[in-house]
């Protein structure tokens, strides 16, 4: 069965997860996603091309894991624009295609002479999405950015941490994800007003704004009760305060670097998680009430530290969910990929089949459709692997003109 966006052709300029993963959603779902990469610098403005994780001990520029997982099912072509033929070509290709996706710097593609007013002059009903880091337009259009740039202006940097301690960081950029989402979610609406309407548009998209999402609770404190992230005992990662909640944290167990999470909503919550500890702190006026929790959370997670630190995270949990308590054994990736039955009955890690890498485990959606569900079958394309299907098929060059185009380095 066609998938539910298998009418739609997209001409993909993006890359790292930011703008790859949000065409790889629609990829996902059918839609024919041609990947424009740069033949002289070998792919390379996404630099994630030929970067680690590998599989095995082989390295090139088509071997990068991350890449792979970024661009399941797309076609990939190249074009030197640098080559007044490759600019033709291109335009050929947005003259058939309904959306052109990219997340470089401001201003890219409008110096190669594709911006939104070029690519709308050459169809007039284009959906033109793109994604940076501050956006096109506002005082901090201009800036460059990544992943942890964006997350230290958005405020995410800031409210992360414990007490008393500089701000922790974010680690891996979650902002590609969230960024990504958005970007697929932008592409789909504006190709549905423009169903509705026949008008395409240009949609200008901001991850640091896509990121104030992910702290709403932070930033409606300070708006509505002028209160600081950072104030004495605040913020602590591994505590709830909206609600307020405690117990509410990730507590050591038996073994080296193990962890269970548990959280108390309420009071019933508390004495079933007491029911099962059984120990006379449990029981401590200090403990009486969720008001009393919060005032002593230092010393109530350092008792329950000290019950939780002789089992395993696993008797805990099978223990807590039989009382109904909200707890969870900390996994590690090995555990939730291999070793979880809701992983593989749910789908989320499906093997693709790579040119170079042969069978790869890749990131699913985590979505099922009853009617038009998704599927990924093939890994990110090899640089240029798809350069004579999609000029002769979608553009209708001959192959020996694909070939003459190639020798003259224009593709």
């Amino acid at each position: 069965m066609p998938g539910a966006l298998s009418s739609f052709r997209i001409c993909d300029f993006t890359g790292q997860l930011a703008g790859a993963g949000a065409t790889k959603w629609l990829a996902s779902f059918g839609a024919e996603i041609i990947r424009i990469e740069d033949p002289v610098r070998e792919g390379r403005w996404d630099i994630l091309r030929g970067t680690p994780p590998f599989i095995d001990d082989r390295r090139g520029i088509d071997l990068g894991g991350a890449f792979n997982n970024h661009n399941t099912d797309k076609l990939g072509i190249t074009l030197n624009l640098r080559d007044e033929k490759a600019k033709e070509i291109l335009a050929e290709l947005v003259r058939v295609s309904d959306v052109v996706s990219e997340n470089f710097a401001k201003g890219v593609l409008e110096r190669w002479g594709f911006g939104y007013e070029q690519l709308k002059a050459i169809k007039p009903d284009i959906v033109y999405v793109s994604n940076c880091g501050f956006g096109h337009v506002g005082p901090y259009s201009d800036f460059r950015t990544w992943g942890p740039i964006v997350q230290a202006v958005s405020g995410l940097t800031f409210s992360s941490g414990l007490p008393g301690l500089e701000p922790a960081g974010w680690g891996y950029s979650f902002m590609d994800h969230t960024g990504a989402y958005y970007m697929a979610m932008a592409i789909m609406l504006a190709l549905l007003h423009r169903q509705k309407t026949g008008e395409g548009q240009w949609v200008d998209l901001a991850c640091s704004e896509s990121a104030l999402t992910l702290h709403g609770p932070a930033l409606l404190d300070w708006t509505i009760n002028a209160n600081p992230m950072r104030r004495e005992g605040s913020p602590h990662s591994n505590r709830n305060q909206w609600p307020p909640m405690a117990p509410h944290g990730i507590y050591p167990t038996l073994g080296n670097d193990e962890w269970v999470a548990i959280a108390c909503r309420n009071e019933s919550d508390w004495d079933a998680l007491c029911s099962v500890i059984q120990r006379p702190w449990s029981t401590d006026k200090a403990f009486a009430t969720l008001e009393d929790r919060l005032n002593h959370q230092d010393a109530l997670d350092q008792h329950l530290s000290d019950w939780t630190k002789d089992q395993t995270k696993y008797e805990i949990e099978t223990a807590l969910q039989n009382v109904r308590v909200p707890v969870a054994a900390v996994l590690t990736p090995e555990e939730r990929i291999d070793r979880d039955p809701a992983t593989g009955s749910f789908g989320l890690w499906p093997t693709v089949q790579h040119r170079e890498m042969g069978e790869v485990r890749v990131d699913g959606q985590p979505v099922h459709f009853s009617k038009t569900d998704w599927e990924m079958t093939h890994g990110a394309p090899c640089l240029s692997e798809h350069t004579m299907d999609v000029l002769t098929r979608v553009l209708g060059y001959s192959e020996e003109e694909v070939t003459q185009l190639t020798a003259e380095g224009v593709i």
